[in-house]
């Protein structure tokens, strides 16, 4: 099959069968589009193009690459994102190799994720309790940051929730994450809780919308912008102020770091590690492993911090 002559189909329709046959998520299709785009611009500039490009050749990019300080995860990222681009254009017949395949990417620094301890969560899920405009706004934001903690969802699985997944007080909600695959995660008795109230307030919200003409909303956080439900954004806002108001600091607050303590309570509870996996959907539980390394840094921090031995000797008096 003849490769497309315009390096913009190649990406496109790249991202299509990305999209079509993996299921690939829309922000990891957004960040292959920008790096290959990236690729595209500077292959242009050297009077190159995908079709002609060799392993010298992109090597050379991405010695530019680190150049230009891009970190290693991003570089590692682009790596790939070029590496899957020839190996589909091997597989529609545009090249008869992968110049890519064989080099060695600069790796990706493994940092450990930032949590929080039991109490700024309280602090958390008690402000939540008494912040927001309206008696509805309150319940909302309950039942967000209750279910965020609950089950370790991802925001982005947070926010687009269907109504129907809430209805009959589920003792468990049904996920779909990554790549479409759907997962059950039980949730805590408070967590139902904020559930059947927000539930509540949401409904008698929705009939008001329904007498004024205007449409249904099949979302559990519904939201009158483009997408029809709470945006992450707008959600990443919203814990922010949640944080300021429970005295907790805002730069250590954000919706994935309750997912991470989701993970790390949990371990520090006696919960087995596959267990931890399947509910955060991770697909490998070499991921889910970094959360023993966690728990092992704080361990270390509370015995640094508390016992007599490891504290500095007092000065003595000449």
């Amino acid at each position: 099959m003849t490769a497309p002559a315009d390096p913009h189909d190649w990406i496109s329709r790249f991202l299509e069968a990305q999209a079509a046959e993996l299921g690939a998520a829309r922000n990891t299709l957004l960040a292959y589009g920008r790096d290959l785009k990236d690729f595209a611009a500077w292959l242009q500039r050297k009077g190159s193009g995908f079709e002609r490009a060799d392993r010298d050749r992109i090597e050379a990019y991405l010695i530019h690459c680190d150049a230009q300080g891009l970190a290693k995860a991003t570089r590692a990222r682009r790596l790939s994102a070029i590496r899957q681009l020839y190996r589909f254009a091997f597989d529609e017949g545009w090249r008869g190799d992968n110049p890519a395949i064989q080099i060695k990417g600069p790796g990706r620094e493994r940092r450990l994720p930032g949590t929080l301890d039991v109490p700024q969560v309280d602090r958390l899920l008690a402000a939540a309790r008494e912040t927001g405009r309206s008696p509805a706004d309150r319940l909302r934001n309950t039942c967000l940051m209750e279910l965020l903690y609950a089950t370790g969802m991802r925001v982005s699985e947070l926010v687009a929730l269907p109504v129907g997944a809430a209805r009959g007080d589920p003792a468990m909600l049904l996920i779909r994450g990554k790549g479409g695959k759907e997962r059950m995660v039980p949730l805590s008795p408070p967590a139902r809780k904020a559930l059947r109230g927000w539930l509540a307030a949401r409904d008698a919200e929705e009939v008001e919308r329904i007498a004024k003409g205007q449409a249904a909303s099949r979302f559990l956080f519904p939201s009158r912008g483009k997408s029809g439900h709470l945006t992450r954004h707008r959600f990443y806002l919203l814990i922010k102020e949640l944080a300021v108001a429970g005295g907790v600091s805002p730069d250590k607050v954000t919706p994935h770091k309750l997912r991470h303590a989701f993970a790390t309570h949990l371990l520090a509870n006696g919960a087995d590690l596959r267990v931890i996996q399947t509910l955060l959907g991770h697909a490998d539980v070499a991921t889910t492993e970094i959360y023993t390394h966690v728990l092992d840094a704080r361990l270390s921090e509370l015995v640094l911090e508390h016992h007599p031995l490891a504290r500095k000797p007092a000065k003595t008096a000449r």
